[in-house]
């Protein structure tokens, strides 16, 4: 349910700035797992947004002890460290400062929206030469979408010049993203999933890939000369911003040009 709704059962006396959560983890304090929203996120959505949730159930099953039950907390355009598992209080505060566990690492802790991004995944570290080799992926999708996915292989004894540090002149080929699975829906009742996501009368998702999930992409690499590559992979948002643009960042999270290495033989 949302969070919201059992905060105002609780029927605070006074105005508050904050929602202050936490949850068990063991017995070290050090080990606290803790973190903190600003009440106006939690009280209204912005457009697009789903709900602060207090989660006790998974596709019609009670939230099992490895995924965070009893309850936990979820805010799905965050990252995993806002969604407390083993939830322990809720704590409405005046309090303006962010509590949460990585505010002492030097993180933007406040707004830290789920970036778009894309990622390799199975990928051979050598491969035939002439003979073309899939290459395969996963994007993760931020709260600004995925429009599409590019690769690029880059012989790695031809220096990138430095003046272009995020590849953006480079020759990118685009991957296919691959379509919404036959049956992803599982036991879900999707007559009570949100509409901002979701169409109630189809049932399907209001757009795919869906924001804050994960999907699959893959290309075809051919035509490839012996020698060692560079293997990268980027993400293009809703927007037009190339990874890893907007927020080039690692204080609000990785968004980093995904590259691994590989070797076309003889």
């Amino acid at each position: 349910m949302p969070l919201r709704d059992v905060l105002w059962l609780a029927k605070a006396r006074e105005s508050y700035r904050s929602v202050y959560y936490d949850g068990y983890h063991n017995d070290d304090p050090k080990q606290l797992f803790q973190c903190w929203l600003p009440a106006i996120r939690v009280l209204e959505d912005p457009p697009g947004f789903l709900p602060v949730i207090l989660c006790y159930k998974i596709n019609g099953e009670w939230l099992t002890g490895e995924r965070g039950g009893s309850v936990r907390m979820v805010v799905p355009e965050a990252y995993g460290f806002k969604s407390v598992k083993w939830l322990k209080r809720v704590v409405i505060t005046n309090n303006y400062q962010a509590e949460d566990t990585y505010a002492l690492q030097n993180n933007d802790v406040n707004d830290s929206w789920m970036k778009t991004r894309a990622l390799f995944e199975n990928i051979p570290d050598k491969v035939p030469g002439n003979t073309p080799f899939a290459i395969t992926g996963q994007a993760q999708v931020g709260i600004g979408g995925l429009a599409k996915v590019q690769w690029w292989a880059h012989p790695q004894d031809q220096p990138w010049p430095k003046e272009d540090p995020y590849f953006t002149k480079a020759p990118w080929q685009d991957a296919e993203i691959l379509p919404l699975p036959e049956n992803w829906q599982g036991s879900t009742d999707l007559g009570t999933m949100h509409s901002t996501q979701f169409d109630p009368a189809t049932r399907q998702p209001n757009e795919w890939p869906m924001r804050y999930t994960r999907c699959q992409w893959v290309a075809l690499a051919q035509g490839l000369k012996a020698g060692k590559y560079d293997l990268r992979c980027r993400s293009i948002d809703l927007a037009g911003n190339a990874q890893p643009m907007p927020r080039p960042y690692k204080k609000s999270s990785r968004s980093g040009i995904d590259k691994i290495e590989i070797i076309v033989m003889d």
